[in-house]
């Protein structure tokens, strides 16, 4: 039987809309896939150095109750397994107006080969959503950001790691030459195909539809934070080109996919999609991103297009770095009068708080505020459930729960954030912990001049303020009309907040 280099990869994009991508040997000549006993062509998007990518779309017919659906991948007219030996895959469809279960996680993977080898069962939390799966079937899953870790190419890709020894100056000079393209191309198929094929991964993402946004490791650590000289520079943009490439094929399913807000153009990956009484945005916040912008000034139009769109329902917003969290402004203002501030990069210059973001994250909350008011002002019936905003954030390796408090005009507006990091990456050790916690704070912070606006942390129910512990998190619609955030931590606490 021909065993297929990697996927498959299953997707969805829009309320009826699913995508499936897999990886084939270079020779294949066709594949197609067989759902529901209905046979339909793939198409290739792109050759890779390990093999053809290739992509279909299913439409759905969603029934009143849930359904399984089951699928079978045929490559030249004969049946494909994965590396797992699995021939047949199946997943969840929901009914129509079922309250679906959809799950969030972030950072899968590790920041350094230490981390990796120091990390009793690195993938025992994708167990655990396998299990959940199994008991209360996910409809969909989001990923959040650094879906893999790309750090280790400044040691294994050969021209980078002889690149990185040149003093700045000559750094920024240097061109990317032919073997440097092809190695990074090389790097990051390699990358994608190396850690989705784990099996715990692999499971999940061939059984569950998913959606994804990239944060910096996806690229690199700090992507985006960098001096423009730096950002600009040729071999810089080599490193983008190819992460760039590899994410559209593996997390996006490629460029064809409808929801994204640039399809044209691409130049940024935010996306939009509607499903099950969800609104879903996602913000790219990597790929125009610079030192003092997080979102480009077209980007930001195609954003606030894409909010005038959000009329009614729940809005889930996916941003890879926190909104809500703790305030790094001291420890900022006190290593920008040292000659250290290209090192600090990522702990620092990355976070909505930076200094030079502030301004861009306001913006970001008082869209949300307005959208939310106009998504409230839809709603018609004393039964029907009030709509929800929710921020879904990871990158900083713990988890918590935020709210922005809106008490300006008639009633009392929330946004909520919910954190979920990471998956796989290891929280910080006690050390490293307390450490975070002598260089910021976490104070409520009012955003307006009539101290009106509040954002904070808060305690989610059974659990401290962090959950200095590997998470995952899913989200429900009870029948009490809450959206029910509920974090399942590597550490067993069963934290949850009901969201009103």
């Amino acid at each position: 039987m021909t065993s297929l280099v990697m996927g498959p990869l299953l997707g969805l994009e829009s309320e009826t809309q699913y995508s499936l991508c897999f990886m084939t040997e270079a020779g294949c000549k066709s594949a197609a896939v067989r759902i529901n006993g209905e046979v339909l062509a793939a198409s290739k998007q792109a050759d890779t150095p390990k093999g053809a990518f290739w992509r279909l779309v299913w439409q759905a017919s969603p029934k009143k109750a849930g359904t399984p659906i089951d699928y079978e991948i045929l490559l030249d007219d004969k049946p494909a397994q994965d590396l797992g030996g699995y021939d047949k895959w199946q997943f969840y469809l929901p009914g129509k107006k079922e309250n679906v279960l959809i799950g969030y996680a972030s950072c899968n993977g590790f920041s350094d080969f230490k981390l990796l080898t120091s990390t009793p069962a690195p993938y025992a939390m994708w167990d655990k959503l396998a299990a959940e799966h199994k008991a209360h079937p996910f409809s969909l899953l989001l990923m959040g950001g650094d879906q893999v870790y790309a750090d280790s190419l400044w040691t294994s890709v050969p021209t980078l790691k002889a690149w990185n020894e040149l003093d700045r100056v000559d750094k920024v000079k240097r061109k990317a030459t032919r073997t440097m393209v092809e190695q990074l191309d090389r790097f990051y198929c390699e990358l994608y195909c190396r850690q989705w094929s784990r099996p715990e991964v692999a499971t999940m993402l061939a059984r569950v539809p998913s959606v994804m946004m990239w944060d910096d490791h996806d690229i690199f650590d700090g992507w985006g934070s960098y001096p423009a000289d730096l950002q600009g520079c040729e071999v810089y943009q080599a490193i983008y080109a190819a992460a760039a490439k590899y994410f559209r094929l593996f997390q996006l399913r490629s460029a064809a996919n409808v929801s994204l807000l640039d399809p044209v153009h691409l130049t940024h990956h935010s996306w939009r999609l509607h499903f099950r009484g969800y609104q879903i945005l996602a913000l790219d916040n990597r790929a125009t991103r610079s030192q003092n912008q997080v979102m480009s000034r077209e980007q930001w139009e195609q954003i606030n297009g894409a909010l005038a769109d959000c009329g009614e329902g729940h809005l889930l917003v996916m941003t890879g770095v926190p909104v809500v969290y703790r305030d790094f402004s001291f420890t900022e203002a006190a290593f920008d009068a040292t000659p250290w501030e290209e090192e600090l990069t990522d702990d620092l210059k990355d976070h909505w708080r930076a200094k030079s973001h502030q301004g861009e994250r306001a913006r970001l909350i008082m869209r949300l505020l307005d959208n939310a008011r106009l998504r409230r002002q839809a709603v018609k019936g004393e039964n029907q459930a009030i709509p929800k905003t929710l921020i879904l954030s990871g990158d900083v390796h713990v988890g918590c729960l935020g709210v922005i408090q809106d008490r300006r005009g008639e009633g009392v507006m929330n946004v909520h954030q919910l954190v979920s990091s990471g998956i796989v990456h290891p929280c910080p050790t006690q050390f490293q912990w307390t450490g975070i916690l002598a260089m910021t704070n976490d104070d409520p912070e009012y955003l307006d001049e009539s101290r009106l606006v509040r954002a904070e942390l808060i305690k989610p129910f059974g659990a401290p303020v962090y959950l200095r512990t590997r998470n995952f998190a899913t989200l429900q619609m009870g029948s009490d009309n809450k959206l029910w955030a509920n974090w399942h931590c590597e550490n067993g606490l069963a934290a949850s907040y009901p969201l009103a």
